[in-house]
């Protein structure tokens, strides 16, 4: 297995993610604990996950959806979701991604 990386820039994420042309882009992971970046285009369409997730905001402003909690975000926000808990973005700007970090035990996901 390689080893970790000391370091992930933003640019050099976000550079890894355009290449890939998808949502996300796995950046790092390690046991229970990964890490992304996520730059949705117009429409956030994820589903709960099974690991409770953070999301730091890396650029933009919008509004995020959790459960029934509304708020607004902007670069910088730190921002927690539960798993197993819906949750998305909307009404983002066209600049807007987001660190994501997965953490702890996964849950069993409802069918």
């Amino acid at each position: 297995m390689p080893e970790a990386p000391l370091k992930i820039g933003l640019q050099a994420a976000a550079q890894r993610l355009e290449e890939i042309d998808s949502a996300f882009v796995i950046l790092f992971q390690r046991g229970d604990f990964s890490a992304e970046l996520y730059a949705p285009k117009e429409v956030d369409l994820q589903q709960p996950h099974e690991q409770d997730e953070v999301y730091i905001v890396a650029s933009g402003s919008g509004i995020f959806l959790r459960g029934e909690e509304r708020v607004s975000f902007e670069r910088g926000d730190f921002l927690f979701v539960p798993a197993g808990v819906v949750h998305r973005f909307e009404q983002f700007t066209n600049d807007f991604s987001t660190w994501v970090l997965f953490f702890g035990p996964k849950i069993a996901q409802e069918q």
